[in-house]
């Protein structure tokens, strides 16, 4: 039997053509509150659905998988500091231009092992919204190959 990769892109045509911007008068965001919600409600929505995904890959909720995720934003600034962020948190990061459009900015790396529990996951997906979001980053969604 072949190993299956499996890999989630949530939302990233979203991210790379639908660019959000600032609210009314407030400083130019490219995450607005609004945005933030839609994509906070939408991510925990997809998580669960994943994990469900790879129940059939053999993947329990005792098994720890490394996360592959994604952010985008407008400028390299806001990228380097969520990196930071990141690397704090342990995990492998790298920021640079996006692949699809170079006025935008992809960070990209991979996770610490994590328990693939649908509430364990859940709640990671919720801290990267969130986390994005305080670095004006969206999180575009994360990917892992079950058989690491």
């Amino acid at each position: 039997m072949r190993p299956v990769a499996l890999v989630v892109l949530m939302g990233f045509l979203g991210s790379l053509f639908g660019c959000s911007k600032g609210d009314g008068d407030k400083p130019h965001r490219y995450v607005s509150e609004s945005a933030f919600r839609e994509n906070l409600a939408q991510k925990t929505t997809m998580s669960p659905q994943t994990v469900a995904q790879l129940r059939k890959y053999g993947v329990t909720k005792e098994s720890n998988l490394k996360l592959e995720f994604f952010f985008y934003t407008d400028n390299e600034a806001k990228g380097q500091s969520l990196l930071k962020a990141l690397r704090d948190l342990r995990y492998a990061v790298e920021c640079g231009p996006a692949a699809g459009d170079s006025r935008l900015v992809l960070v990209t790396g991979w996770t610490t092992p994590l328990k693939m529990s649908e509430e364990a996951v859940l709640a990671w997906t919720e801290k990267m919204c969130r986390l994005g979001y305080e670095h004006d980053c969206e999180f575009d969604g994360w990917g892992t190959n079950p058989s690491q």
